[in-house]
């Protein structure tokens, strides 16, 4: 279980059973009592409120009033809901569009000053638009998860991105190239990009990126 996985897993015990032991922690995570230690702190880092109560009966507690979801999200999470949004009021199938951009302006409202300006740059290099209803997307692959993650340190930090290609005709690849904004078609993705190698910008479709850092 990886770190992200162990602290949700803690949060949601402490949701679950009001106070646990700091062993009872570990053995339902599968960690040490010294790596949960160290879990409690980064989760009060985060602005979780874990109280501990010595003696009989005692033990971590979580205060459910700092429990709060924007707090835990990622901007590679919420960038992600933002395209699913935007992915499917474009394809017209998002009949609960107002609540949806409600949801999401409560999220933005709670995020900090930093990731409200990470979100603006990762937004400017966002388009969506509608698919044309001639194009075959039969044979539709299935998209990487880790990219966005991916997509996300390169855009904002300006970075070129090294990844294994897979073209049309299933010839394979490196390709190293200067992504420039995500064009969603759905659901169909590209990534935009400046190819020094040659000479060119290159639309390339993301479920055509086998792999990347």
């Amino acid at each position: 279980m990886n770190i992200r996985l162990r602290h949700e897993a803690i949060v949601r015990i402490l949701r679950r059973s009001g106070t646990s032991t700091v062993n009872d922690l570990a053995r339902e995570v599968g960690a040490s009592g010294r790596t949960v230690l160290r879990d409690i702190v980064a989760l009060r880092d985060q602005g979780f409120v874990i109280h501990s109560e010595s003696g009989r009966g005692g033990g971590l507690l979580l205060d459910p009033q700092s429990v709060q979801t924007t707090a835990r999200l990622s901007m590679t999470e919420v960038f992600a809901l933002i395209i699913s949004v935007a992915a499917m009021r474009a394809a017209r199938s998002l009949p609960f569009s107002d609540l949806a951009d409600a949801g999401l302006a409560k999220i933005e409202r709670a995020l900090s000053a930093d990731k409200v300006r990470d979100l603006r740059r990762l937004l400017d290099c966002l388009y969506v638009g509608q698919l044309s209803p001639e194009q075959d997307i039969s044979d539709l692959g299935l998209i990487d998860q880790a990219l966005l993650p991916a997509f996300e340190t390169t855009f904002l930090q300006r970075l070129h991105l090294r990844f294994r290609y897979r073209d049309a005709k299933g010839a394979e690849t490196i390709r190293t190239v200067e992504p420039q904004a995500l064009l969603i078609l759905p659901p169909l993705w590209y990534l935009v990009a400046w190819d020094a190698a040659r000479d060119d910008f290159r639309q390339l479709a993301v479920e055509m990126i086998l792999s990347a850092p």
